[in-house]
């Protein structure tokens, strides 16, 4: 099988790193990157063949990953539609609907992924969509791909996918942002720079560590370190009092309600 990626970004390198820790072989990958400096650097650290023109890489291929920004997709689409033979498609673009895509292309051979960035160190989670089209043999093909950078979800419904957008796409961002909330609180506290990253760092991922460890739902671990008259619950009471919960929900929900908007914009280009 051979793969063909479209842009040569952050998440397409993710994706050839793990494909290649994957028993696939640099020969099986090529990539279309209109950046020439990036070439030198997906070559030499993958062992890659990487172009500057969309027929020299799409050329033999059996697999294309479009791994451009939606703001590109529907041009580089347009240009690829003649150059397709029958390949599964992939996308990867936020927002961009599997239905406008195939009016694009032409093609109803199209699986939409949502990964997110701990796909840079494979541990990442990608929601995945497929048209009726699509085969179980290519689905299989799909998430074969998208396992090599972390854990996948199928869905049945492509309007979940600005759920997945929002949560878990948008989601690490949210994390950084407590963590930085949390850091400053110990530099706050009078903790050095240092030692207020590595506090905040291992308190998170202690904590996510622990979650994903044990089978009680997240609300009970919550309470088992919440003692009566305690620091936490002292702490978890300024929370509740400032809406610290709903304003992230809020938050979550006009992210998916983004995700739909861009799909509205970007998918009411014409062929």
């Amino acid at each position: 099988m051979k793969v063909c990626f479209i842009g040569g970004g952050n998440m397409a390198t993710a994706l050839i790193g793990g494909l290649l820790k994957q028993n696939f072989v640099a020969a099986q990958v090529s990539v279309v990157e209109i950046n020439v400096s990036h070439h030198a650097k997906l070559h030499n650290e993958f062992g890659v063949q990487a172009v500057t023109e969309l027929e020299a890489g799409v050329a033999g291929s059996d697999v294309i990953v479009l791994a451009v920004k939606p703001q590109q997709l529907h041009e580089v689409a347009i240009s690829l539609a003649p150059l397709l033979t029958g390949q599964l498609l992939i996308s990867i673009a936020a927002g961009i609907r599997a239905a406008d895509l195939a009016h694009w292309l032409g093609s109803q051979n199209i699986v939409r992924a949502m990964p997110n960035t701990p796909a840079l160190i494979q541990s990442g989670i990608t929601g995945l969509y497929a048209l009726p089209a699509v085969s179980q043999v290519q689905c299989d093909t799909a998430q074969t791909i998208l396992a090599a950078v972390g854990s996948t979800i199928w869905l049945k419904d492509e309007e979940m996918m600005d759920g997945v957008t929002a949560v878990s796409g948008s989601g690490p961002a949210y994390v950084f942002y407590f963590i930085e909330a949390l850091q400053q609180a110990a530099s706050e506290l009078g903790f050095d720079a240092e030692t207020a990253r590595h506090l905040a760092i291992n308190t998170f991922s202690g904590a996510v560590k622990l979650a994903d460890a044990s089978s009680d739902d997240v609300s009970v671990l919550r309470a088992r370190v919440t003692s009566k008259n305690g620091t936490t619950e002292r702490a978890l009471l300024s929370m509740d009092a400032n809406s610290v919960k709903q304003h992230i929900i809020t938050a979550v929900q006009a992210a998916a309600r983004r995700a739909k908007e861009m799909g509205d914009e970007l998918g009411s280009a014409p062929c």
